[in-house]
C-alpha cells in the first residue's frame, strides 16, 4: 500500500431534507474525518457555493421545492467542475442515470453502506482538489508570465532580493553573487543589467569553469596579432568587448591564480592590455562576479586572492537555495511546465499526484535548474516524473508528513506576512500548537514581515 500525503480538510456539502437522515450521514461523514456542512434545503445550500467551493455536493434527489436534480444543473452553472454526489431511491434511478450522462460524479441508491458513501465522497474530494490545484497552476503561471522580472517566487527571500537588486542596480556598482549551482546567479546578474543605466549595452557572460586555462587569458583579455612570432590575427577579449556594458564572470572562484591577478589590475586601473603586447585600453563596465562557494572559505584556504575579493565585494547578494524558499516551487514549476507544454505542443497539462508529491518532499539539490528539468520531463509524462527515483528511497511517512505541515505553515505566514493571530486563524491552531510546531520546524515568522522602510 502506498502512503500518500496528507492534504487540507475539504468541505462536503450534504444536502438532505430529512432531518434524522441528515443527522445520521452527516456523523458517519465526520467519522471519517471529513468536515461535513449540513443543509436542509438546496435553496441554502446553493447560496454556499462559488466557483472557488474547494469542496463537493452531496444531495438528495427527492426533497421540498428545489429538487437534487434542479441544485445539480444550478451548481453545473456556478462550475461544472464541482463533483456531486445524487443519492436517489429505486424509482429515480432512470434520473440519476440521466444525471450522470449530464456530468453528475455519481449516484447511490439507497439503502446504501456508509462505506459506500465515504469512498465516493473521497474520490470526489481528490477530483476537486486536483482541478483546484491545475487552475492555480494556470493562474500562477499568467502571472509569471506578465512579470518583468526572471527572478519568480513570492517568498520574502525572494522578495526582499528583487528589492535589494532594484536598489543596487541603479547605483552601477561591482556586484558579487553568491549561491549554489542552478539557483539563478546569472539571472540576478542580468537583472542588475536591465534595471541599470547599462541597459542596451553589452551584456557579456563569461563561465570561468567553463573555459580551459589554456584559452582563458587570450579569451577575457583578446590577444595582438602577430603573437610569438607567427601571423595570428587579433582578437578582441570579452573584457574589451563589455564596454560601456556589463562583464558577467560565473564560476569565478575557479578562475587560476594568474588570471585572478590580471583580473585584479582591469578592476583597479579599468583598463586591459591584449596578449601580445600592446598599449592598455579603457574600459567602462561594471563587473559582476558569481561563486558557487563561499570565497571567505576559499581566501582562507588560499585559492582565491584575498585583495581581489576585497575588489570584488563592493556589493554581495546571495540567491537562495530552493529548500530555502520552498512556497516557491509550486509556482517555479508551473512557470516552467506551461514554458515545456508550449515548447513540446501538450495542451492542458494537469499535475499528477505522483508529481505533487515529488514537488513537496523533494529537498532540489539541483535548485532551479533540476526543477526546470523535471518540469519538463512531467509535462512528457516520462518514467522520471514518476516520483523520487529507485536510487532515492522515499523518506518515511513522518517525515514526509512532517514536511508537509512545513510547507504548509510556510504559506500561511506567507500570505499573512508573518502576522501570528492571522496565521492561527488561517490554520485552526492554538497559538501554543503554533509556536510549538513553528520551533519544531525551525520557522521564524520575522523572516516573513515585510521590513519597513525608513524614510
Amino acid at each position: 500500500m502506498t502512503d500518500t500525503l496528507p492534504t487540507p480538510v475539504a468541505p462536503v456539502l450534504f444536502v438532505e431534507d430529512d432531518a434524522e437522515l441528515r443527522r445520521a450521514i452527516t456523523e458517519a461523514l465526520e467519522l471519517a474525518d471529513l468536515a461535513v456542512l449540513p443543509c436542509p434545503d438546496a435553496e441554502r445550500g446553493l447560496a454556499s457555493l462559488t466557483p472557488d467551493f474547494p469542496g463537493a455536493v452531496v444531495s438528495d434527489i427527492r426533497m421540498e421545492g428545489m429538487d437534487g436534480l434542479e441544485l445539480f444543473a444550478r451548481i453545473r452553472a456556478i462550475d461544472p467542475e464541482i463533483p456531486v454526489i445524487l443519492i436517489s431511491g429505486h424509482a429515480d434511478i432512470p434520473m440519476a442515470v440521466q444525471a450522470l450522462q449530464d456530468g453528475a460524479f455519481d449516484f447511490l441508491t439507497k439503502p446504501f453502506p456508509l462505506e459506500r458513501l465515504v469512498g465516493a465522497v473521497g474520490q470526489a474530494l481528490e477530483t476537486r482538489r486536483s482541478v483546484m490545484e491545475n487552475r492555480a497552476l494556470r493562474a500562477a503561471t499568467a502571472t509569471l508570465i506578465n512579470t518583468d522580472s526572471p527572478l519568480i517566487g513570492d517568498s520574502p527571500v525572494m522578495v526582499r532580493l528583487r528589492e535589494t537588486i532594484s536598489h543596487v542596480a541603479k547605483a552601477d556598482l561591482d556586484v558579487l553573487i553568491e549561491g549554489e549551482t542552478g539557483t539563478g546567479k546569472e539571472l540576478v546578474a542580468l537583472l542588475l543589467h536591465r534595471l541599470g543605466r547599462r541597459r542596451g549595452r553589452p551584456f557579456v557572460a563569461v563561465n570561468c569553469g567553463a573555459v580551459p586555462d589554456a584559452f582563458a587569458e587570450a579569451e577575457l583579455f583578446g590577444h595582438a596579432p602577430d603573437r610569438s612570432g607567427y601571423r595570428q590575427p587579433q582578437h578582441t577579449g570579452r573584457i574589451e568587448a563589455s564596454d560601456k556594458g556589463t562583464l558577467f564572470l560565473d564560476e569565478v572562484d575557479s578562475m587560476s591564480p594568474n588570471l585572478q591577478v590580471k583580473l585584479l589590475r582591469v578592476l583597479e586601473e579599468r583598463e586591459v592590455t591584449s596578449l601580445g603586447g600592446g598599449e592598455p585600453r579603457p574600459v567602462d563596465l561594471r563587473v559582476v562576479a558569481a561563486a558557487k562557494r563561499d570565497l571567505h572559505e576559499a581566501v582562507k584556504e588560499g585559492s582565491f586572492r584575498e585583495d581581489l575579493f576585497y575588489r570584488l565585494d563592493v556589493v554581495r547578494l546571495r540567491v537562495p537555495a530552493l529548500r530555502e524558499r520552498r512556497s516557491d516551487v509550486l509556482p517555479l514549476f508551473a512557470y516552467f511546465a506551461e514554458q515545456a507544454a508550449r515548447r513540446i505542443g501538450v495542451k492542458d497539462y494537469a499535475m499528477s499526484d505522483s508529481v505533487r508529491r515529488r514537488l513537496v518532499e523533494h529537498d532540489w539539490p539541483g535548485n532551479v535548474r533540476e526543477l526546470r528539468n523535471f518540469a519538463v520531463s512531467a509535462v512528457l509524462d516520462l518514467p522520471s516524473a514518476g516520483g523520487v527515483q529507485p536510487t532515492q528511497p522515499q523518506a518515511p511517512l513522518m517525515e514526509r508528513v512532517d514536511a508537509f505541515e512545513a510547507m504548509v505553515i510556510r504559506e500561511a505566514l506567507q500570505s499573512t506576512l508573518g502576522n501570528m493571530t492571522e496565521a492561527m486563524a488561517l490554520l485552526g491552531v492554538a497559538r501554543k500548537t503554533l509556536y510549538d510546531k513553528l520551533k519544531r520546524h525551525d520557522i521564524d515568522p520575522n523572516d516573513y514581515r515585510r521590513p519597513t522602510r525608513s524614510s
